[in-house]
């Protein structure tokens, strides 16, 4: 194996590749359908730590995913982010793999008991997620090489983790939930932006068809920006029927950062810091939403 591993340990290695710097986009969901689903019913502790657990196994599994079907087709041999461990060899491609099927299953485990307590209908909706999640960038037609990824987060890491988060507390779909997962998942869609920004010419090169490789770079950037702003104003726009939801303009601020830097820098190290605070910033706005939809 090639040595790009900078002294880390194994264990350190496997970390780093699950990006548990990612790992916020799959918290925010869970937070703010749950805090929905409290304004219509009692709160349920051991349910929205599942929601929590399904969600997080497949954010680290779709980044195993990721990793190993990037790395096999040789995608991320020019990457500019973060090391890969199938493209850098730190890991054997079947290793990465099983990494991403073991996190599928952690998931799959975890949804199957909520889904025997709530609603066994839950079981379409988890294998749905699972597929999506492997068929990202897996499969014979990865789906995020046509341009779909964006899509797919929106649905995935935006409505059905925030519905879902709420249904296995109410065993119903509040509005108030629908519209979190509007703010949480167009945030989600900027991250995935500004990723694949990073990314345009290696994955244009690489023949990886991403919406950023489709559209354009500039257009990338106006998509993103229209991504952050938009999920702030959904979010703030719960205040018709929570008034707290007003907090999350406080994370406004947070937002100028990564926007500015995504208009006007080019390099890739500027993206990559675009990209950390435009994850933080989703976790902030989750947090501030969570908070104003409790109260």
């Amino acid at each position: 194996m090639a040595d790009g591993g900078g002294g880390k340990t194994p264990l350190a290695l496997w970390v780093q590749g699950a990006r548990p710097k990612t790992l916020g986009a799959a918290i925010a969901p869970v937070l703010v359908g749950t805090a929905a689903a409290s304004r219509y019913g009692p709160f349920v502790a051991w349910r929205a730590l599942l929601a929590l657990i399904v969600s997080l196994a497949l954010q680290v599994g779709v980044n195993f995913a990721n990793d190993y079907s990037d790395g096999v087709r040789g995608v991320d041999v020019a990457r500019k982010g973060p090391v890969r461990l199938t493209a850098s060899g730190l890991a054997a491609p079947s290793s990465v793999k099983a990494a991403a099927f073991t996190a599928f299953a952690v998931a799959g485990l975890a949804g199957l008991v909520l889904a025997v307590v709530v609603d066994l209908r839950l079981v379409l909706v988890g294998v749905a997620a699972i597929a999506a999640a492997a068929l990202y960038s897996g499969g014979p037609r990865p789906y995020a090489s046509a341009g779909l990824g964006e899509v797919s987060v929106l649905v995935f890491f935006g409505f059905v983790a925030t519905c879902g988060s709420a249904y296995v507390q109410i065993e119903r779909v509040p509005w108030l939930a629908v519209g979190g997962s509007l703010a949480v998942g167009l945030l989600a869609c900027a991250i995935l932006v500004v990723n694949n920004l990073r990314d345009v010419d290696s994955d244009a090169d690489a023949g990886k068809r991403t919406l950023a490789v489709r559209i354009g770079a500039s257009r990338s950037r106006q998509l993103y920006g229209a991504c952050v702003v938009g999920g702030l104003v959904a979010g703030a726009a719960s205040a018709v029927v929570a008034p707290g939801a007003l907090l999350v303009l406080l994370a406004a601020p947070l937002a100028v950062g990564p926007i500015r830097i995504v208009a006007r820098r080019r390099e890739a190290p500027a993206l990559v810091t675009a990209l950390i605070s435009t994850a933080r910033l989703q976790l902030v706005v989750a947090v501030l939403l969570a908070v104003g939809l409790w109260i």
